[in-house]
């Protein structure tokens, strides 16, 4: 696991499978997740088994972000964070976060996950570069990922179809400050 002040980072479980397919089909969130499409249980299911495989493996890891000091045995997972389309030969990953209820937002979570997944990318996995593309009229993501280090590099015109309109995307990247 990986601790924070906050929260911390840990790998999924079985346990996780519910929430995800809950999260994975909330169609509010398919525009910034590019979803097109349900996701039945089973491949949710196939999904979280397949977890347990390296990022070499997978070119992808998914990790729960967790509640620290809560009073109940157990964590409360207020989202997941992604490494994916990891590039060994190039030392770079794309980034993803979820905080999948909104009473879970702007409380600090999102900012500090992001932080911890990119030490953990940088000084473990020793990549050079984190990147991620934001819709550019989805200002809270672009206040997080600024705010965690990131900074725009450029806008892909038209990148993205979203309710019949054309929308602009920003990529953002993070290098590895050593």
């Amino acid at each position: 696991m990986i601790y924070g002040k906050k929260i911390f980072l840990r790998a999924i479980e079985p346990s996780d499978t519910e929430l995800m397919y809950r999260w994975e089909n909330d169609i509010s969130i398919w525009p910034v997740s590019g979803t097109l499409t349900p996701f039945s249980r089973h491949t949710v299911e196939q999904f979280v088994s397949m977890a347990h495989q390296d990022i070499y493996t997978n070119k992808q890891l998914r990790l729960a972000i967790d509640k620290t000091g809560t009073t109940e045995n157990a964590p409360v997972t207020v989202g997941y964070i992604d490494l994916f389309d990891f590039e060994p030969a190039h030392l770079r990953a794309g980034v993803g976060i979820l905080i999948g209820d909104q009473t879970d937002r702007r409380q600090g979570f999102a900012l500090e996950a992001l932080q911890l997944v990119s030490d953990y990318a940088f000084s473990v996995l020793h990549l050079h570069q984190l990147y991620c593309h934001i819709h550019v009229n989805n200002e809270p993501s672009i206040k997080l990922f600024s705010a965690a280090g990131f900074t725009c590099s450029g806008e892909l015109i038209d990148w993205t179809l979203s309710n019949g309109s054309w929308v602009n995307v920003y990529i953002m990247q993070k290098l590895n400050p050593v």
